[in-house]
């Protein structure tokens, strides 16, 4: 946690703010010294805001709270250098939850050992002009995620379920497909 920091100078000493006539008052002085002191972290914070809210800037102990404020939950076995990447992108990932891209996005950025995603989307939809009349055809909406990995056993399976049903439609049902054996960096020609 922030607080007190030992021979921490204040950027804005408030005996200097003080009208000329009061600052000959050396009471005065050594009691606003006291403010002095309690404030500096208050001033040395405030200067350096942005680099508490850029999460490749912030203090570890405040990353949690950056997650929590844009809506992600981070797993602490993570890497903190992954858990400020998922952070980074919430946004990105907010902004397309629910279409395709977006899912695969949130599976490559959530789910250690994925090398890639391909999301295949049946594209229904049905619709009627007649208010509760029976829809036409057979349109029922579904996923396909194939996922890519090295080996089965580098996908966490629960995470990938958990983060799949996060970021999908909640009405449209999925499947799901491990293929293993696939290497980062080899040439499929």
């Amino acid at each position: 946690m922030r607080g007190m920091v030992p021979g921490l100078a204040s950027a804005v000493p408030l005996a200097a703010r003080l009208p000329a006539v009061l600052q000959e008052d050396a009471f005065l002085q050594r009691f606003l010294m006291a403010f002095d002191d309690a404030l500096a972290p208050v001033f040395t914070t405030l200067d350096g805001l942005g680099s508490y809210l850029d999460p490749r800037l912030a203090p570890d102990d405040f990353l949690n709270l950056l997650a929590e404020w844009v809506g992600v939950r981070l797993d602490e076995s993570w890497s903190p250098a992954r858990r400020r990447d998922v952070v980074a992108h919430a946004a990105t990932i907010h902004r397309r939850r629910g279409t395709v891209p977006g899912v695969a996005d949130a599976v490559r950025l959530a789910v250690g050992g994925v090398v890639d995603v391909q999301v295949e989307d049946s594209g229904g939809a049905a619709w009627s002009s007649t208010a509760g009349a029976e829809l036409p055809g057979r349109a029922a909406a579904t996923l396909h995620i194939r996922v890519y990995a090295a080996a089965r056993e580098d996908v966490n399976l629960r995470r990938l379920e958990g983060i799949i049903n996060a970021v999908k439609p909640a009405h449209v049902p999925h499947t799901l497909e491990i293929v293993p054996g696939v290497v980062p960096g080899a040439d499929d020609s």
